[in-house]
């Protein structure tokens, strides 16, 4: 059995950097793990900084600017975007019409990954692993 993997959602990664107390005591112990591979995706970077940008994060800066060191830190890898996540993504048969999101699960199915997110739009979906 190899090493299990997983993505950590955008407003996983935000509540992990800021020890904040709505991450789930099964994330915690899983992101605090140094056994399991954690991947941060990039369109994770690419709506921080989006959203950063809008005035939706406020207090947020360090991380939006400093985005690559703090993956480092963590000791995540960067899951980047290829063309087979973006048209999973596309074609994929879920309602869900966030771009960010289509993008975190198409990743997830295709690189099987085990997303941690507490998100409503990914706790029912069948075909998708998930962690809270």
């Amino acid at each position: 059995m190899g090493t299990v993997k997983y993505l950590l959602d955008t407003h996983t990664l935000l509540w992990l950097l800021r020890g904040s107390k709505e991450l789930s005591n099964t994330a915690k112990t899983t992101l605090n793990d140094t056994n399991v591979k954690k991947y941060v995706s990039a369109v994770s970077g690419y709506e921080i900084m989006y959203k950063y940008k809008l005035g939706k994060l406020q207090g947020f800066e360090d991380i939006a600017e400093n985005y690559l060191n703090v993956l480092q830190k963590l000791g995540a890898e960067e899951l980047p975007i290829n063309t087979h996540h973006a048209h999973f993504a596309g074609k994929m048969e879920w309602e869900h019409r966030d771009p960010f999101d289509r993008l975190l699960a198409a990743q997830a199915v295709t690189d099987d990954i085990i997303l941690i997110t507490n998100d409503g739009a990914f706790q029912d979906v069948s075909w998708l692993k998930v962690l809270w």
